[in-house]
């Protein structure tokens, strides 16, 4: 099983910081963006929407903004080539309803469950990404115009110019049991 070309996208997918200029091309982020799309949702409520920045006058206002002061570590971000905002959408009553009996935010369950289909899509085309929570979000959509959506995360994507090495993960007897705690 660890061999399938599943456990090796997985297991080789990295968060990359260092991006090389060159443009991504729109057919991979095509490909990325369909993956995210066929993602599940609470009553396929699909609360989310992909906004791609790709033109550099525009990600860079962007950036400006989302990245400075306090947020400045991620600022990595503005040398991607392309940066997809994801953006939360009003879901369906029934998945509110369960968020409430719940307890649990599932729009945020859903946008995580897209996004990962995104970045495991481009890491599949040779693409690098990178999960970014670390942002000034309003700053970041005012810059934009943008009004009635919050910004929940951004997602640098291009091609890597770094190969970071594999994060030490807990052993799978910590992270799992069968038919007890």
């Amino acid at each position: 099983m660890q061999d399938s070309p599943f456990m090796k996208l997985v297991s080789g997918r990295r968060s990359v910081r260092k991006y090389k200029a060159a443009p991504v091309e729109r057919e991979k982020l095509e490909f990325c963006l369909e993956a995210a799309r066929l993602a599940p949702s609470a009553c396929n409520s699909q609360p989310y929407k992909f906004l791609v920045l790709d033109d550099k006058e525009l990600k860079d206002k962007f950036c400006a903004a989302a990245f400075g002061g306090i947020y400045s570590p991620c600022k990595f971000a503005a040398a991607a080539p392309a940066l997809v905002l994801v953006l939360a959408r009003q879901g369906k009553l029934m998945a509110f309803m369960g968020n409430q009996v719940q307890h649990t935010n599932f729009r945020l369950v859903d946008i995580g469950i897209a996004a990962e289909h995104f970045v495991l899509a481009a890491a599949e085309q040779g693409l690098g990404t990178c999960w970014v929570g670390w942002f000034d979000a309003k700053a970041g959509a005012r810059a934009l115009g943008l009004s009635g959506e919050k910004i929940e995360m951004v997602i640098p994507v291009g091609y890597p110019d770094e190969a970071p090495a594999a994060r030490p993960r807990k052993p799978a007897d910590e992270i799992r049991s069968y038919d007890k705690i």
